[in-house]
């Protein structure tokens, strides 16, 4: 399988299962492009098993004159790539699903929500804008938290390395709580031969002196919550007394991040509708001067007046586009900061498991509530029938467990023949059951958005390797 597509005038071409990509001329991206339809109509294509010259024998119409018409030294070129495995590999599916149906996962990341209760009202929360349900609410005591970790100790097999992330509502509204939970886990991780990566994910707005070094000391990675522009933030996300938190957060989060000499964290922010030009807020980001940058589009019904539909689409794409090449000029000036959903290395990537399964929600990565409770993951919360169990008690064996273990990207049909499959790990089982009612059914707009941030990666370590392209 092979995926043919342009950012802006650059044609490049991606064998989607050795993960080689080529930048190619015109001639031979039309004829790629015709290869690629053909194939993906169900034609076998003797190619690529064989000879190029025998492919015209294998289609009709168009496909067959541009393949009649070719150039010589286009065909030879595009032959030597076949015959040494870079373009029309060979599929990995039976080798991947024979991998996945006897690999045993084990629990190796926690979410812990210790705080349900939040001093924003974020218009797009996906916790009742930080109310949560009545049963739900509250801050999570720190037995609950070491309960917690001694259960990922438990769960988590032969895995040395084990990931927590401090979540809410606002974890600082519990942060002594945290403190208490992190110095447990210290302790644990030598008695157990683990070792723990603690992550923090807050609005910034209670940051201070004091807690900045701490959070520094302790924290592998925090998670800054800002969506850009003064006047995108304070409309999506105002304190919870009705005025807009950009002008609290920012100095704060900015401190914190010059205090971390700005490594180890992103700047977390979320697009909407209302601001399809979110590119302008990576840039006003990068202007304040943050150096790690996420602004990632909104989950929502569809009948929420900030919802992406599928119209917003082109708009959108472009945007991705004009982000492509602001974030280049930027590098070549000096200025470049790192987009989170740009930065792939197509060279190394993580192992084949990672690639189809994702974060491994509901079977790797689960979240922790207050009370305990277990559930798949934070956007999962507050649903009784994905409860999975508790820390205290452990995880319960059922069809549920077993749905989301066995769910990648080989048993999703809409994902086993799709080129980004082994880039967006068949995308978030939350948004999918939001969208479709089942994990294993994609929404359609977030894949559509995936796919052209995959292709805007794909282009700029393109770029950073010497191809060269323009808008």
């Amino acid at each position: 399988m092979i995926h043919c597509f342009c950012v802006g005038t650059t044609n490049l071409v991606l064998d989607v299962n050795s993960g080689a990509l080529h930048h190619v001329s015109d001639t031979a991206f039309t004829l790629l492009k015709s290869m690629e339809k053909a194939c993906s109509n169900g034609r076998p294509f003797s190619c690529v098993s064989q000879n190029i010259s025998k492919a015209a024998q294998d289609v009709s119409g168009d496909a067959q004159d541009i393949l009649n018409t070719a150039p010589q030294d286009v065909k030879v070129e595009i032959q030597h790539l076949m015959d040494t495995g870079l373009l029309f590999s060979s599929n990995a599916a039976e080798e991947v699903n024979l991998h996945m149906k006897t690999r045993q996962p084990v629990v190796k990341a926690l979410c812990l929500h210790i705080a349900h209760e939040c001093n924003l009202r974020c218009v797009y929360c996906f916790a009742g804008q930080g109310n949560y349900s009545e049963n739900d609410r509250g801050l999570m005591p720190a037995s609950v938290g070491k309960a917690a970790l001694d259960f990922l100790i438990e769960h988590s097999g032969t895995r040395r390395n084990l990931e927590v992330d401090f979540f809410g509502g606002e974890p600082m509204m519990n942060f002594d709580a945290v403190k208490e939970i992190v110095a447990y886990g210290r302790v644990m991780e030598v008695a157990a031969g683990k070792k723990f990566r603690f992550t923090l994910t807050t609005n910034g707005t209670f940051l201070d002196e004091e807690n900045i070094a701490y959070i520094n000391e302790n924290f592998d990675n925090v998670v800054l919550s800002l969506d850009g522009r003064r006047e995108v933030n304070d409309h999506m996300r105002p304190l919870v007394n009705g005025e807009g938190s950009y002008d609290v957060i920012l100095p704060k989060i900015h401190a914190l991040a010059e205090a971390r000499n700005h490594e180890n964290y992103y700047v977390r922010g979320t697009y909407t509708r209302l601001n399809p030009d979110f590119a302008a807020d990576v840039a006003h980001l990068a202007d304040v001067g943050f150096k790690n940058i996420s602004v990632e589009p909104v989950v929502a019904p569809q009948s929420e007046n900030f919802a992406i539909l599928e119209e917003d689409l082109p708009a959108l794409f472009a945007e991705y586009e004009r982000l492509t090449y602001e974030l280049l000029a930027r590098e070549n000036d000096g200025s470049g900061v790192l987009f989170f959903h740009f930065e792939m290395d197509i060279t190394g990537g993580p192992c084949i498991a990672k690639r189809v399964t994702g974060c491994g929600a509901g079977s790797e990565y689960l979240a922790v509530t207050p009370s305990g409770k277990l559930y798949p993951c934070h956007q999962f919360v507050g649903d009784e029938k994905f409860c999975v169990g508790d820390v205290q008690n452990g995880l319960r064996e059922n069809d549920l467990t077993r749905d989301f273990a066995t769910c990648h990207v080989f048993t999703k049909s809409e994902c086993s023949d799709c080129w980004a499959k082994f880039y967006c790990s068949g995308g978030c089982h939350a948004t999918a059951y939001r969208a479709n009612g089942s994990i294993r059914q994609p929404d359609k707009i977030s894949c559509a958005l995936m796919k052209k941030r995959i292709e805007c990666a794909l282009h700029i370590f393109a770029i950073r390797q010497g191809c060269e392209g323009s808008q």
